[in-house]
């Protein structure tokens, strides 16, 4: 926390808690779908999983996409250029990330149902 004119500065709990959000909204549904997926027995769940959850940096290209024409004003090449490219690897990153909480979300999900279930 930084005091400012006696003021608490509350945006990295804020951060935190946004982040806290991204996670369980991307492991809930990823488990949602998956469980839709098993239901009807469709048991190719791993990369179906990864790429569920990880379609959410697919929305931030386009809205950084739609930032870019609407709201700034470059207009040299090099610096489109620098803006795409770090837009891309933020995006990949993004991806990445996603993707992981995801598939293991799902990997979590059916251990877990598959481990209560009684062979006889």
């Amino acid at each position: 926390t930084l005091f400012r004119s006696h003021q608490m500065y509350y945006m990295f709990g804020f951060l935190f808690l946004v982040f806290l959000i991204l996670i369980i909204t991307c492991s809930e549904a990823t488990v949602l779908l998956c469980y839709f997926h098993l239901c009807a027995e469709d048991y190719h769940w791993w990369w179906r999983s990864f790429l569920t959850s990880s379609f959410t940096a697919v929305y931030l290209f386009i809205y950084a996409v739609h930032y870019f024409f609407s709201k700034l004003q470059i207009t040299g090449i090099a610096s489109t250029i620098l803006y795409f490219g770090y837009t891309f690897i933020m995006v990949l990153i993004f991806f990445l990330f996603t993707g992981t909480i995801g598939f293991f979300a799902c990997y979590w999900f059916t251990r877990k149902i598959y481990s209560v279930v009684k062979v006889d």
